[in-house]
């Protein structure tokens, strides 16, 4: 089956889905539909967050499969999270850190807990130290 198109082939805009039908019954439904965020990924993303989620996130079996460096993979890694909204710069966690939620308290215990998996994850390759830098800086 054909990947649906998420640009307007002419204007560029973004499409919008208008019709849902079952292929057993024939019924349809006609609305305005969003499609889902991985719609919207181009192919390059998708087969990386296949692999990603194939090799349960760790990023050195990744390495591995795809026959890459480890920071390439990091790097589109980042790139697939920030297509989906989903990096610390992109405006949907801007918007949700911005909330007035209170901030996140921890005990002692946990905060140990946090920084000895963040420190293991380093030592097992599936966290870059900038990445546990700020972790750790955020546990402080």
């Amino acid at each position: 089956m054909a990947k649906i198109l998420a640009r307007c082939p002419v204007c560029e805009g973004a499409l919008k889905i208008s019709e849902l039908s079952c292929g057993s019954c024939n019924t349809r439904i006609q609305s305005a539909f969003d499609p889902c965020r991985f719609c919207n990924l181009p192919s390059e993303h998708l087969g990386f967050l296949e692999a990603f989620l194939r090799n349960e996130g760790n990023l050195s079996k990744v390495e591995k499969e795809m026959g890459l460096s480890y920071p390439t993979v990091r790097n589109r890694l980042t790139a697939a999270l920030h297509a989906l909204g989903l990096s610390a710069d992109s405006p949907a966690t801007e918007a949700s850190r911005n909330t007035s939620a209170p901030a996140e308290t921890h005990t002692e215990e946990e905060t140990a807990e946090r920084r000895r998996l963040a420190l293991n994850a380093l030592a097992r390759g599936e966290m870059g130290a900038d990445d546990v830098a700020r972790v750790l800086r955020e546990l402080s």
